[in-house]
């Protein structure tokens, strides 16, 4: 009790203390002849940001043990929080990932026996639910056939590392919290050390406030890389350690940036009892809406007060054509400026030092007059060729710079290269370095050697295909386990989805999608309503569910694009809506963490808007890509 009490961090309330006591109890009588046992009391959960109330080693078995004291039943919540324990374990802890794993949740007041014990492929078991009198037999199981150790190195176990990789939520509210990105991003040598990137950054900053410079960083990165972890973690820093500098996370995404705000002001206020209207003023500080930014220093003079500012998904950043005609239908007729380059003028009325970070994804420009990259070069080289330029060495490949006047300004010495300004790995797919490789080659049109990525990739990361609709959701629902979440996806241009249900025209209120508890209709546990490119660009999900129609169709070995208008679909010649088309099939097929299925339609024979012609030759070079046949 002493030992618990000494680590504890945060004020002993009598509730815990009772609690620490009754789990000591139960635990001393369970374990009482069981000597080949080891027990850890308060195992830290690193990208849960929580702890387990018991660890207990024994007979080749890791048992995660939560305590609901004076609890008489089991309720969804803690059910599903120690699966989630679990989990984690066994995902990100080294020490677990090859070991068998039981979630146990003990209601002290329970009567129930224990539920008989269910092994799922990676030998996380369904969480057994007992009370305190059960709890010895369940601590007495013994290992499945399946796992292949006997006994566990304690020691070995103890000294093992986490390579936790979290979601784009949960590392903000981690880095909100003043976490270091260390804790909450993966640590192996084959992952891209978000730590080098940011010590480069820091090294820019440093050397501008010195100097007395203005500088720009271009960061970039494969989809699921971690740019907007690497973003989030620069303005995080630098507000904590240097709060002159008034860093400041900016996107142009808005349903990133409502999620994001939702989730770390609703994390604040279940964290520290803050009403949820302070906790949300709070946050609007550290993320803004890059188009609020602008607007306010559209209509001013004044030099801004933020230092350092960071900017997400630079490369859709607005032409100076759709800028232009934007700022003409609110009143502002005399605008002439591409978007990077007035957001440039803001930071250089700074006379002395300021330094700017672009994160730049690759093959991400999804909407009519996003500028890529082109319009912030051109910027610096003809409006402020003082400023310092520092880039990713990776910038002029061709899925961040299309533009052949990009990659001839990109050659100019005046430019400084850097390799660990390229995230190069992703992390959203923590079971498949491989996706965005296998995406692309899709893509591509090249089915061997996507086959062949997803060879690589094996089982760690399923990828299905069916023409059932209702297959896809129970696919979903199955794969599911504790608190991962789910979904259902689709190109804003899927309008002949309508007839199997799916209406891509039906907004969703994003914060509430991505959010909200299984019990609510309008969150994506529900299945019903469906998340577009615009959505779900810079957020994901466990597993999607993404719905293909014609707009992008597989007909005679070649990719064909098609926009529907009116009442039928129209093909569609423009080289750079292609490309947009491409690009909101490459967000879509980078969403999901763990797997994906695909829901391709029969069509309709007796509907001209969806014949099966236009679906058949897309669902069989999935198939030739390697995607297994969901029926």
């Amino acid at each position: 009790m002493g030992e618990l009490a000494r680590s504890h961090h945060h004020a002993l309330e009598h509730e815990q203390r009772s609690a620490w006591i009754k789990q000591i109890e139960i635990l001393k009588r369970v374990l009482a002849s069981a000597r080949d046992s080891h027990v850890f009391f308060e195992f830290s959960i690193p990208r849960m940001g929580k702890r387990a109330d018991a660890v207990v080693l024994r007979n080749g078995v890791v048992f995660v043990v939560e305590f609901k004291v004076n609890a008489e039943s089991f309720d969804r919540a803690a059910i599903e929080q120690v699966h989630d324990y679990a989990l984690d374990l066994k995902n990100f802890h080294l020490g677990s990932q090859t070991l068998p794993v039981i979630p146990v949740l003990v209601a002290t007041r329970a009567q129930a026996p224990s539920t008989q014990t269910r092994w799922a492929a990676d030998l996380v078991a369904t969480p057994i639910l007992t009370g305190p009198k059960g709890l010895a037999d369940v601590l007495a199981l013994k290992r499945p056939l399946a796992a292949s150790q006997d006994n566990i190195d304690v020691s070995a176990w103890r000294a093992s590392g986490y390579r936790p990789t979290p979601t784009i939520i949960e590392a903000a509210e981690a880095l909100y919290r003043s976490h270091a990105v260390d804790e909450i991003s993966r640590s192996d040598a084959g992952a891209k050390n978000l730590q080098a990137t940011a010590g480069r950054i820091a090294e820019v900053i440093e050397v501008s406030k010195r100097d007395r410079l203005k500088s720009i960083c271009f960061i970039t990165g494969v989809p699921g890389a971690g740019k907007t972890l690497a973003g989030l973690n620069i303005a995080a820093t630098r507000a904590e350690r240097h709060e002159d500098e008034h860093a400041v996370f900016l996107s142009g995404n808005g349903p990133l940036v409502d999620v994001l705000r939702e989730a770390l002001a609703r994390d604040q206020n279940r964290r520290e009892s803050i009403a949820l209207g302070e906790a949300r003023r709070r946050v609007r500080t550290f993320i803004q809406n890059i188009h609020h930014f602008r607007d306010y220093y559209l209509n001013r003079s004044e030099v801004p007060f933020e230092k350092v500012v960071v900017f997400d998904e630079a490369q859709r950043a607005w032409t100076a054509s759709q800028a232009t005609k934007f700022m003409q239908a609110r009143g502002h007729d005399g605008f002439d400026k591409s978007e990077p380059e007035f957001l440039i003028s803001v930071m250089d009325r700074h006379t002395d030092w300021c330094t700017v970070i672009c994160l730049i994804g690759g093959g991400q420009e999804i909407n009519t007059g996003e500028a890529g990259l082109v319009e912030w070069l051109t910027a610096l080289k003809k409006k402020f060729p003082a400023w310092r330029v520092h880039a990713s060495s990776l910038l002029e490949d061709r899925h961040y710079t299309a533009s052949p006047e990009a990659k001839a300004m990109l050659e100019e010495t005046c430019i400084a290269k850097h390799p660990d300004l390229h995230l190069s790995v992703s992390m959203r797919s923590f079971r498949a370095e491989q996706l965005s490789t296998f995406v692309g080659q899709v893509l591509d049109g090249d089915a061997p050697g996507a086959r062949d990525s997803l060879a690589a990739i094996g089982n760690r990361y399923p990828i299905v295909v069916s023409r059932d609709l209702a297959r896809v959701r129970d696919w979903l629902r199955n794969k599911a386990r504790g608190s991962e979440r789910f979904g259902l996806v689709a190109s804003s241009g899927g309008y002949r989805l309508r007839p199997a249900g799916i209406h891509v025209k039906a907004k969703i209120e994003p914060a509430t999608w991505f959010l909200n508890d299984r019990f609510d209709v309008r969150s994506s546990y529900y299945l019903e309503e469906v998340a577009t490119q615009f959505d779900i660009q810079g957020l994901e999900l466990d597993w999607t569910g993404v719905c293909w129609d014609a707009d992008l169709r597989w007909i005679d070995n070649i990719w064909q694009f098609h926009a529907f208008k009116g009442t039928k679909w129209q093909q569609v010649r423009d080289e750079t809506k292609r490309l947009y088309l491409l690009n909101a099939y490459r967000v879509l097929l980078t969403r999901a963490r763990q797997g994906m299925a695909i829901f391709v339609p029969e069509g309709n024979q007796d509907d001209p808007t969806r014949p099966s012609a236009f679906y058949d030759g897309t669902y069989e070079f999935l198939l030739r890509c390697g995607a297994t046949d969901l029926g």
